[in-house]
């Protein structure tokens, strides 16, 4: 008997549930499409050039300019300079210090800081959160663990396999005056469907007018289109917009610094009296939370973006890892077109970013899984970034193979 006998077996997360049924799996023709995580066409876990470069520059500054010390709560002060203007791009907000940021254990701890801040010091009507359905599956169980109430507003029409405009605007126009919502800045996780720049501008305005506050989560700038700036389109619409908002923001994806945990947190005050008084506050969640962040991460994407050499080299990278999904995409819907699988499959290129949200059935997911050794969510969002040259034509064979069985 034990003293913990009566604590029941937690269910595996089924994201991090399908890679262990894949490391599992013995069967050679098993594929991993369930990890966010880039691989290269060989399907490896892939380094950048432009990090191993940073790597063995801090290396050879170990001991002198970068050291194993704690770093501060908040973070490098360049740190929170560079981060800022890689996503706000040259604003008044900026230049005014009306800009608090705070480095953060990549997007996920960013969200959490923030939540426990907003349940902490902002008015009630805050601690209500509108997030998309569906969304990033941690997303609610983050909300909901700082004790903010989740609600869901409509975004994906699965008949259409498309952004359900209609119903999301309907939702922000009913929304209480002052609630919180959570926007994916861009390659919508799970669906890969993103308004379009006008659509963005009417989220912006209806928001404005329901004075309705923004948590914007970025974690794909650069990664859906190849471009840095196009991908902050929705932050940099906001922001010149005059909203004050929250921006979580992660450099796991592009920057593939998975392990590294590396995220800002940013709040765009009305003054930079409100934004040093955010910033105490933040500390003082961070410190009984985790003390500080890790330093290797930060002093990684310092060396990126501090440099006009590397960060163009970084470009470079990221538009090839950006056009390597395209392509997969590409291939995906032209043998599923060629090969004459039942359904539609226009969707697969419409979309953007890692993931693409298939239209597959749970039948049909179960049957790629348990008969094909193909490793996706039940859900049928599957990760781009596990396909390539090498087993598309399996892809395509065997999704034929499900839907047709399960039609």
């Amino acid at each position: 008997m034990s003293l913990f006998s009566h604590i029941p077996e937690a269910p595996v997360d089924p994201i991090l549930g399908t890679t262990l049924l894949f490391n599992a799996d013995k069967d050679p023709r098993k594929v991993n499409l369930g990890v966010g995580a880039y691989r290269t066409e060989e399907g490896k876990p892939f380094v950048l050039n432009v990090i191993k470069e940073a790597e063995d520059e801090m290396l050879k500054e170990l001991g002198s300019s970068i050291n194993k010390e704690y770093s501060t709560i908040d973070g490098p002060a360049e740190l929170k300079t560079l981060t800022q203007k890689l996503v706000f791009g040259e604003c008044d907000a900026m230049k005014e210090g009306r800009v608090a940021s705070v480095q953060a254990l990549s997007g996920t701890g960013a969200l959490r800081v923030a939540s426990e801040f907003v349940k902490t010091h902002m008015p009630a009507s805050m601690h209500e959160i509108w997030v998309s359905d569906p969304t990033w599956g941690n997303h609610n169980t983050i909300f909901a663990k700082a004790g903010l109430t989740v609600k869901t507003y409509p975004y994906y029409k699965a008949d259409t396999k498309s952004l359900d405009f209609d119903g999301m605007m309907n939702a922000l126009k009913s929304a209480p005056e002052g609630a919180m919502v959570l926007l994916h800045a861009c390659a919508h996780n799970p669906t890969g469907v993103d308004p379009s720049e006008e659509q963005w501008k009417q989220i912006a305005e209806v928001m404005k007018a329901r004075k309705l506050f923004p948590l914007m989560d970025s974690a794909y700038q650069g990664y859906a289109s190849g471009s840095l700036d196009k991908d902050a389109f929705a932050i940099r619409l906001f922001l010149a917009s005059g909203f004050e908002m929250m921006m979580c923001q992660s450099f796991a994806k592009n920057l593939g610094l998975y392990g590294e945990r590396i995220g800002m947190l940013h709040f765009v005050c009305g003054s930079a009296e409100a934004a040093k008084a955010v910033l105490s506050q933040l500390k003082l969640v961070i410190r009984p939370m985790y003390s500080s962040p890790p330093k290797h991460g930060a002093e990684l994407v310092m060396k990126i973006l501090s440099s006009e050499a590397r960060f163009k080299a970084w470009q470079e990278e990221l538009t090839g890892m950006a056009n390597r999904i395209l392509e997969v995409r590409s291939l995906l819907r032209k043998g599923l077109e060629e090969k004459g699988t039942p359904g539609t499959w226009s969707h697969i290129t419409d979309q953007i970013g890692m993931f693409s949200f298939t239209g597959l059935t749970a039948p049909m997911c179960e049957r790629l899984i348990e008969k094909h050794h193909i490793y996706l969510l039940k859900s049928g969002r599957i990760s781009l970034a596990g396909l390539n040259k090498g087993n598309i034509q399996y892809m395509v064979d065997c999704v034929d193979e499900a839907v047709r069985a399960c039609s």
